[in-house]
């Protein structure tokens, strides 16, 4: 077995209301029972929606947070009691921070970074030029970083990730605020960096779900604090095939509809999207032929059906299947 990189065991962590604040009185559960292995060499997701607990894991894992609960490990060190030697092994990234100081040029803000970590000043400068390279900005060296937009900043970000060539790189949200060819850039480099060095590791956390099935080997779902399932997204959907998933568009459906198809025996799950005049509705069927009695229902009501089709599940049927709804559902506070 590989040696581990990142280990937790029932970890958890409490958010206590504040002192003398009426509007927060209550306790709120961020994390709960949290166990997870993660071996040297794994590009590992966290994948939820926002409010899952992805971003409190991270903190508690980098030392900026200590467990009300459990326990966790980086690379063989205790992240509460060992802070000072899991420190020089890490670095982290967070979608949409503000760092750097805005009085230094983007050369100046990573070659700061890199001092802290005792990087020499070629090394450094050599790894700043590479980077910047990789991440298009060779032309925004000697800018300002007050003067860079929000996905030039997320982009410095990521360079100065992996600046210091970490045993474990915390990776929160990467891509927030990147556009779609910066994005797909960014995850390429992501593996790559992984799959050239078996040493290194990443722990990635996003709410898209095509981001986790594209980079991660293996992904853990996570919603309210909790870890529900854990495995290589292959196997994820795979948990799924024994059901049938059917996309059909259809002429405008009332919510009544939606509801009367949702109630059909071994109808799992109906999800409706109005567009463009019409109806869209996903379909997790237990079986195909469960199809006949949906189809016969829209005809009863005139419903025309526009379109069908049958494909394979996605980490957003699985989410849906473990919590109930769809994580943009979760996010907005939609019960099922």
């Amino acid at each position: 077995m590989r040696a581990l990189a990142v280990e937790t065991e029932r970890l958890g962590r409490v958010y206590k209301p504040r002192k003398n604040d009426r509007h927060d009185s209550k306790s709120r559960v961020a994390l709960s029972d949290v166990s997870l292995i993660v071996p040297r060499g794994e590009l590992f997701g966290l994948l939820g929606p926002n409010g899952a607990g992805k971003t409190t894991l991270i903190k508690i894992l980098t030392t900026l947070l200590a467990p009300s609960s459990g326990w966790a490990a980086v690379e063989g060190y205790d992240v509460h009691r060992e802070p000072q030697f899991v420190r020089p092994c890490i670095n982290m990234v967070s979608g949409g921070e503000a760092s750097g100081y805005g009085l230094l040029t983007v050369r100046e803000n990573l070659w700061m970074f890199s001092q802290f970590y005792g990087l020499s000043s070629a090394e450094a400068n050599r790894r700043i030029v590479e980077l910047l390279a990789i991440v298009k900005m060779s032309d925004r060296m000697n800018t300002k970083s007050s003067q860079l937009s929000t996905g030039l900043r997320q982009k410095m970000n990521i360079a100065r990730g992996f600046l210091t060539d970490p045993k474990v790189l915390f990776l929160d949200e990467p891509t927030l605020g990147l556009d779609v060819e910066a994005s797909r850039d960014a995850r390429q480099y992501i593996r790559r960096w992984v799959d050239e060095d078996s040493t290194r590791t990443v722990l990635l956390t996003t709410h898209y779900m095509v981001e986790a099935d594209e980079l991660c080997d293996r992904v853990a779902i996570i919603n309210g604090g909790r870890v529900l399932a854990c495995d290589t997204p292959s196997n994820l959907k795979r948990r799924l095939q024994r059901e049938a998933i059917f996309h059909l568009d259809a002429t405008p459906l009332a919510a009544g509809d939606v509801a009367s198809i949702a109630a059909l025996p071994g109808v799992q799950k109906a999800t409706h999207h109005a567009r463009d005049g019409g109806s869209s509705v996903e379909l997790i069927l237990q079986e195909e032929r469960v199809l006949g009695p949906v189809i016969s229902l829209l005809e009863s009501r005139r419903i025309g059906l526009v379109n069908l089709t049958k494909r394979e599940p996605t980490l957003e049927d699985v989410f849906v299947a473990l919590v109930g709804r769809s994580m943009d559902e979760v996010e907005h506070g939609v019960e099922s």
